[in-house]
């Protein structure tokens, strides 16, 4: 099965390139760990585009290399810096390896990179989108035994609690009628697991706070769903969750050098493989050092360095 990514080049005389991988999506926070020096001649010898944008639905990942601006652009649907317990060790040993650079998520998919390039958002917009709710999961649904459960918390004021699964559409996109659907859904009473993404809706004070460490389309335009309501969009802030849910959302707490371990582990093992990427393949096969060589540079944070 596909992955497709999608690479913008901005070189210094401000035409943008474009190059797409059919097996890029997944691993692509990892690929860009290993900085520009590498990352660059890797994204070039990719397939080029020539002005064909996917939509926010075929698009899984995507980075805009800005070389004059010094500017750092990317999303993506999976990796560690989509799950609560790594994103900050990613974003930590992501600012190392690209020193002197600004570094931004886009919470609007494809969609931001091309406001970045003064483009109309719209035209990478899925026309056949349709509302598809995430399903409510019982309390002893299995996912919620994996150390990242694909899932997606709802709180509702200070009594409920809802876990649904993080397959489908986020929860904010349904507006008001989330809380009638979930009337009858398994209240959790408290969500003590890693989440990808959260709302926490406030009935009395009409007020609604979401996150989410992927992205979604129309990430900025979420308020026009919830007329009469005050939405806050928290980005990748899932403390403001925490803070809002009054116990009713507790993830465990983070652990910065055992998250940094795994990240290096991660790391290693995904520049030292080949497959399904036949280009990573290819720099492995002229430069079978570059696992070693990447987790090496001075100035990776964590422990194991050198």
């Amino acid at each position: 099965m596909a992955n497709w990514v999608t690479y913008v080049v901005v070189p210094e005389d401000g035409v943008h390139e474009m190059y797409e991988s059919r097996f890029g999506a997944v691993g692509l926070d990892l690929d860009l760990l290993a900085g520009p020096e590498v990352v660059l001649p890797l994204v070039r010898a990719r397939d080029r585009v020539q002005g064909h944008w996917r939509d926010d639905q075929a698009c899984e990942a995507a980075a805009l290399i800005d070389l004059s601006r010094r500017t750092l652009l990317l999303f993506a649907w999976e990796g560690p810096i989509t799950q609560m317990r790594h994103r900050a060790a990613v974003w930590e040993a992501l600012r190392h390896a690209w020193p002197g650079w600004e570094l931004r998520w886009t919470f609007d998919g494809p969609a931001d990179l091309r406001v970045c390039l003064g483009l109309d958002p719209e035209d990478v917009r899925w026309r056949g989108r349709s509302l598809c709710p995430e399903f409510a999961m019982d309390l002893d649904d299995e996912e919620l035994a994996d150390p990242d459960p694909m899932i997606r918390v709802v709180t509702v004021g200070a009594d409920r609690c809802h876990v649904l699964s993080g397959v489908n559409d986020h929860p904010i996109v349904e507006g008001p009628a989330l809380l009638d659907r979930l009337t009858d859904a398994p209240d959790h009473g408290v969500c003590a697991v890693t989440a990808g993404s959260g709302i926490h809706v406030d009935p009395e004070r009409r007020r609604v706070g979401w996150w989410l460490l992927d992205a979604t389309a129309g990430a900025g335009g979420m308020a026009t769903r919830w007329p009469g309501w005050t939405v806050e969009f928290w980005e990748d802030r899932w403390e403001e969750h925490v803070r809002a849910a009054a116990g009713r959302f507790a993830p465990p707490a983070v652990d910065r050098e055992q998250a940094l371990a795994e990240l290096r582990a991660e790391a290693r093992e995904h520049w030292s493989r080949r497959e399904p990427d036949p280009l990573r393949g290819w720099m492995q096969a002229a430069a079978p050092d570059v696992a070693d060589a990447v987790l090496r540079r001075d100035g990776w944070p964590g422990p194991g360095r050198g």
